[in-house]
């Protein structure tokens, strides 16, 4: 059984995979990685690999079970795509692992991959597995804290789904230019990505997928949890 692992920005994410089957998920703050870990592997003795995503420098620093293999992704690692970034050594592994994701996932066609989470990224594969880089913007939890940190007097709220892209009071017109600014920036892109390329998918995943997914005008595959399945599938692809 395998034990996949990816530690965000502000959260760390697992999933315990047997035969491609995701059995269990979990979220938990990333300062609380070594008793989750040790937890899950506590209670599923059959785990005997880890793979591992980190979009900073943290590993997997103490002592694990024995038998159990850890398995750390990095720009080493070997990816199914020809990368074509300017700056291969900044491209965050946790967009890289999505590529690789959404190349095995979807093969032949071209591949926009949205991640909707601290940030939120934009990385593009063509049809020809070739990855071409993407954007980044700050993410919905973000902009509410900008919008209170750097200014003096609006409140800092919890994302909110407004009634419409007038807003009607301090908060409603937070809500509005925070959520109703991200749907049309996704909406954007997706709009100028379709122009240059035919025979297209659309992937959404990150913790906000799901709220912002039935708001969103074009067709797409939401999958909050696509990052770990990524993991999986390259795991597969690299022990064959």
């Amino acid at each position: 059984m395998l034990l996949a692992v990816d530690i965000g920005n502000t959260r760390s994410k697992a999933a315990v995979f047997k035969d491609s089957r995701s059995l269990e998920r979990l979220v938990f703050p990333k300062n609380e990685l070594r008793q989750n870990l040790l937890a899950i592997l506590a209670a599923t003795p059959e785990i005997t690999d880890i793979i591992l995503s980190s979009v900073g420098h943290e590993s997997i620093d103490f002592p694990l079970p024995s038998g159990v293999k850890v398995h750390a992704i990095s720009h080493q690692s070997r990816f199914p795509f020809e990368n074509l970034y300017e700056t291969p050594h900044t491209l965050g592994i946790d967009r890289m692992v999505l590529a690789a994701g959404a190349t095995l996932r979807f093969p032949g066609v071209n591949r926009l991959v949205i991640d909707a989470g601290t940030c939120i990224t934009y990385d593009f594969v063509d049809a020809h597995d070739r990855y071409h880089g993407g954007a980044i913007s700050p993410g919905i939890r973000l902009r509410y804290e900008a919008l209170h940190n750097y200014t003096a007097k609006l409140p800092l709220l919890q994302a909110e789904m407004p009634q419409g892209f007038i807003g009607h009071s301090t908060a409603g017109s937070i809500h509005a230019g925070v959520v109703c600014g991200v749907l049309n920036e996704i909406d954007g892109f997706i709009e100028q990505y379709s122009k240059s390329a035919e025979n297209f998918i659309i992937i959404l995943t990150g913790g906000d997928a799901d709220f912002l997914a039935n708001r969103l005008k074009n067709t797409i595959f939401a999958n909050p949890n696509f990052l770990l399945e990524s993991m999986e599938r390259i795991f597969i692809q690299n022990t064959k």
